[in-house]
């Protein structure tokens, strides 16, 4: 589904990607962890095109979008949260999702008996798709509202949400445009464990549909209940790949985050992943 190759950013000196390479495959859920300005959410920006990369590739389901803007990789089935929720604040919850579902979103063209699709070309990515119907938007959005918990509250100003309200509509966002691939950049930040419980509920039914998943995130726990891969990512290079348990304890992972040697236990670097969050405005 994904694929990065050699892929490099630098801002000034700060390098935040250096010769990148990652392979994601169809339907697969791998999560990143890795200290503060590691380059994860410049990672998510490289991904979705809110940033270009100085050097390499970026590929979505085989069709190359390193060119691409963040828009025209929504349409090919980008979406993304954003670690700080970027709604319109003055619009409702219901309005907010339904731009999303509008603007971002696409679906496919199902040909009909004779073979006809209505005169729809197929995208570059060789798929047969259109843009979404505002009808087709709005049931879109009301499902998104329902599937999220976020219906209750749909005529509400986006600007008067909870915090664990404002994730639900970051997320309700980005599912909205129909993702093939969803990136979740610290959906978990800063809730409590049962608020995370039910965040972690909503990416795990995304995910038994098939969805392929990248998460960012702070909060070990959740990563370690939702995804089969975890990837360690500091100065701008992956250190570890691999099952979420032994990346945990890989001395590598122990290092950046406590600067110290293999005689502790993974519980301290969730322990201090936690730490981190806390921290973070």
């Amino acid at each position: 589904m994904l694929a990065l190759d050699q892929v490099s950013k630098a801002f000034g000196r700060v390098r935040v990607a250096d010769r990148l390479s990652l392979s994601v495959g169809d339907g697969e859920a791998v999560g990143i962890v890795g200290p503060n300005g590691a380059g994860k959410s410049s990672l998510f920006s490289i991904i979705s095109g809110d940033i270009a990369p100085d050097a390499g590739d970026v590929t979505l389901a085989g069709q190359r979008v390193t060119r691409l803007g963040a828009a025209a990789r929504c349409r090919l089935g980008i979406g993304r949260t954003y670690q700080v929720p970027r709604p319109f604040e003055h619009m409702s919850v219901y309005e907010n999702v339904l731009v999303a579902a509008e603007q971002g979103g696409r679906t496919r063209v199902v040909a009909g008996s004779d073979g006809s699709t209505g005169g729809v070309r197929p995208d570059a990515d060789g798929m047969l798709t259109r843009r979404v119907r505002l009808s087709e938007a709005r049931q879109r959005a009301i499902a998104v509202l329902d599937e999220t918990g976020l219906l209750p509250a749909a005529n509400r100003a986006a600007g008067r949400l909870t915090l664990l309200d404002r994730k639900r509509l970051e997320l309700a966002r980005a599912l909205a445009t129909g993702p093939r691939l969803l990136l979740l950049d610290e959906v978990a930040g800063g809730l409590s464990d049962p608020e995370v419980d039910e965040l972690v509920a909503i990416v795990s039914a995304r995910r038994a549909s098939g969805m392929t998943i990248i998460w960012v995130e702070h909060v070990v726990h959740a990563l370690t209940r939702s995804v089969d891969r975890l990837l360690c990512l500091a100065g701008g290079a992956f250190i570890a790949d691999g099952a979420p348990d032994e990346v945990l304890a890989s001395d590598a992972v122990r290092e950046v985050y406590l600067g110290v040697g293999p005689e502790l236990a993974v519980d301290d670097v969730a322990a201090a992943e936690g730490a981190t969050a806390e921290a973070t405005p």
